[in-house]
């Protein structure tokens, strides 16, 4: 880390052993995260009159050279609040996973680009705006209207080859097209000669 890491106490004495965890914390989540170039943890007691207790807030701040995360743990209605040690268990694992969802979707990991599939128009309702399609491994794919790219659902026939691409969303009818291209007047193969 690049400056000391900073920890506040509002509302609750100075504790050593609370210092402690919080820098084991960070020395975890700098492995996890990679570099810091700073990072601020505040524990704070706010509520003086409670009836069965205390209960603690944990707020993180962590600078990374190219993004800010943020944490408010603030008790709400959780009563494990009132032990300060899983407060800020509970703020650090919620850093931890606001880092890696951040990670999975910016890091430089090459996204996924799906080859499109081809298949032919084995089922056509324009009336009812919707079709199916009959994949080359047997499968039938729903498609809508608005999937049809390039034209019209008005245009295509029973028999035309496609290309589509597949819905990656869960659908209780099973799978659908997101989009569907006609390509052309090229012949259908079913199989290999």
């Amino acid at each position: 880390m690049e400056t000391e890491p900073e920890i506040v106490f509002h509302g609750i004495d100075h504790s050593p052993a609370i210092e402690a965890r919080v820098r084991d914390r960070i020395a975890r989540l700098e492995r996890y995260l990679g570099r810091l170039v700073s990072f601020r943890a505040v524990i704070d007691a706010p509520h003086h009159h409670h009836r069965k207790g205390r209960h603690y807030a944990v707020r993180l701040e962590a600078r990374a050279p190219a993004m800010v995360f943020a944490i408010d743990r603030a008790p709400g209605d959780v009563n494990a609040h009132e032990d300060v040690f899983v407060a800020i268990r509970d703020a650090f694992d919620a850093m931890e996973r606001r880092v890696k969802t951040w990670q999975d979707t910016h890091t430089g990991r090459p996204a996924a680009h799906a080859t499109p599939l081809q298949g032919r128009i084995a089922e056509l309702d324009p009336a009812r705006d919707f079709g199916q399609i009959a994949l080359t491994d047997g499968r039938l794919v729903y498609f809508h209207r608005n999937s049809v790219l390039n034209g019209d659902i008005a245009e295509l026939e029973i028999g035309d080859p496609v290309e589509l691409a597949l819905d990656q969303g869960d659908s209780p009818k099973g799978p659908h097209a997101s989009t569907v291209r006609r390509i052309g007047t090229q012949r259908f193969v079913d199989a290999l000669r």
